[in-house]
């Protein structure tokens, strides 16, 4: 599970075996977890966060999007919108 990203109480990462899905990133904190599509950023799928973390975590992926697409790029080798 590489990390790509390390914001407050959150870890983004990756599953090494979900190359063949779109871009994405998972992030946890405690025992929650979402994963969110990176092209384009979308919810793809949240288990105990809230809505107000939701949307704080999505700004986050917002603003790293170009560091989390080319980590995802890096560690798939390939290239996606």
């Amino acid at each position: 599970m590489p990390t790509a990203l390390r914001v407050g109480r959150y870890r983004f990462f990756f599953f090494s075996n979900e190359g063949r899905e779109p871009s994405h990133v998972h992030v946890i904190a405690a025992e929650n977890e979402a994963k969110f599509w990176l092209a384009p950023i979308a919810l793809a799928a949240n288990y105990g966060f809230n809505t107000r973390e939701l949307n704080g975590i999505k700004a986050i992926v917002e603003e790293h999007h170009r560091e989390l697409l080319e980590a995802w790029n890096e560690h798939f080798r390939r290239e996606d919108p």
